[in-house]
C-alpha cells in the first residue's frame, strides 16, 4: 500500500491570499493525523490576469518544519533551473536541518517561459539548466570538497556545511512527463514525481522508467514513483462532480504534452473514493499526495477518517 501525503495551500486562487496561521494549524494537524508528508507547489511568479498568490516552497516548509516533529516535508516541484545552484544547496540543506532530516526534494526543469525570463535565465536551456544545477547541488552535499567550473559557476575546493542531516543527501525525485525526463530519473534520481495521473498512465510511464533503469544498470526496485491527486469527499459522485471540476478548471493547469488531466480527481462519497484510490494503488505507486479540495479542513478529517483506513 502507498504512503499518503497532503499538498499545502502555499498557492491559491486568484481572489486569495496564503494564510500562514492556517497552514500552521493545517500542518500539524496533518501530523496528528498521521499523514506521511506535506508538499508545497513552487513558483516565482505565476500568471498576469489574473495572477495567482504563492508563498515561496523553501520559505513555507522551513517554517512549518519550526511547528511540527515527525511529517515529512516536500517540494512537489521546485522550479531546479530558476535557482543559482549553489544558494540553492544552502537554502535547501538548512531546511533538512531544521527539519532535523525530513526533506525530499522534488524537482523539474519548468514549463513557464515568462517566469524565466523574469529571473533571467534562459527557458530555452532549462533541461542543460536543470542538469548542470542538480550536478552541482548533488555534489555539494555529498563530497568533502567541490572543484568545478561549469558556466559562471566556478567552485574552487568549495566546502558547505553543515551538511543536510539525512546521508548521503536527502531523496530527489525528478517531476516532468516525456521520455528524456523519465530517462532522467531511472539514470539520476531517487524516484519520480508526477501529477493528476490516471492509473492506467502512471503504469505505463512507470514502465519506461523500469526499462531505461535496466538499460542503465540501475536495479528499478531502488526507485520510487509518487503521483499527486485532487480528492473531494462528499455525498456522492454527483454531488461532488460539479465543483470539483470547477475547481481544477479555474485554479489548476495541466501540461498539453503530458498525459495529466483534470480527469483523474477521486471524487464521491467515502466508498466511491477508495474504490478510485484502490486501483491508483495497483498502479504500483509508492506514495499518492492527495489535494484535498479546496484545502478544506474538514476534507482533510474526511480522508484520515473515512478513507485511509480503508486502504491500509
Amino acid at each position: 500500500m502507498p504512503t499518503f501525503g497532503l499538498a499545502i495551500k502555499n498557492f491559491v486562487g486568484p481572489a486569495e491570499t496564503p494564510d500562514i496561521d492556517a497552514l500552521y494549524t493545517y500542518a500539524q494537524r496533518a501530523e496528528a493525523l498521521g499523514f506521511e508528508s506535506l508538499w508545497a507547489w513552487d513558483h516565482v511568479i505565476l500568471g498576469v490576469e489574473p495572477s495567482f498568490p504563492i508563498l515561496d516552497a523553501v520559505g513555507t516548509l522551513t517554517a512549518i518544519a519550526a511547528r511540527t516533529s515527525r511529517i515529512k516535508l516536500g517540494t512537489g516541484v521546485l522550479v531546479l533551473p530558476l535557482r543559482n545552484p549553489t544558494v540553492a544547496a544552502k537554502t535547501l540543506g538548512t531546511l533538512d536541518v531544521i527539519s532535523k532530516g525530513r526533506l525530499i526534494l522534488g524537482v523539474a526543469a519548468g514549463w513557464y517561459a515568462r517566469e524565466f525570463d523574469a529571473v533571467g535565465v534562459p527557458f530555452k536551456r532549462r533541461g542543460r539548466l536543470f542538469e548542470r544545477n542538480l550536478d552541482i547541488l548533488t555534489r555539494l552535499w555529498t563530497e568533502d570538497r567541490v572543484t568545478l567550473q561549469v558556466d559562471e559557476h566556478n567552485l574552487r575546493e568549495a566546502v558547505m556545511r553543515p551538511r543536510p542531516s539525512q546521508r548521503p543527501r536527502p531523496p530527489i525525485l525528478i517531476g516532468g512527463y516525456v521520455d528524456a525526463v523519465l530517462k532522467r530519473v531511472a539514470t539520476s534520481g531517487d524516484g519520480w514525481l508526477t501529477y493528476f495521473y490516471t492509473p492506467e498512465s502512471y503504469r505505463r510511464s512507470w514502465e519506461k522508467i523500469v526499462g531505461f533503469a535496466r538499460e542503465a544498470g540501475r536495479d528499478p526496485k531502488t526507485l520510487s514513483g509518487t503521483n499527486q491527486l485532487a480528492i473531494y469527499v462528499g455525498r456522492s459522485r454527483e454531488a461532488t462532480e460539479a465543483p470539483m471540476r470547477r475547481w481544477l478548471e479555474t485554479e489548476w493547469d495541466v501540461a498539453a504534452w503530458s498525459e495529466s488531466t483534470i480527469e483523474h480527481a477521486i471524487r464521491g462519497s467515502a466508498d466511491e473514493c477508495v474504490a478510485q484510490l484502490r486501483a491508483h494503488a495497483q498502479s504500483g505507486v509508492d506514495r499518492l499526495v492527495l489535494v484535498p479540495y479546496r484545502y478544506e479542513p474538514e476534507q482533510v478529517e474526511l480522508i484520515a477518517r473515512d478513507v485511509l483506513p480503508r486502504l491500509r
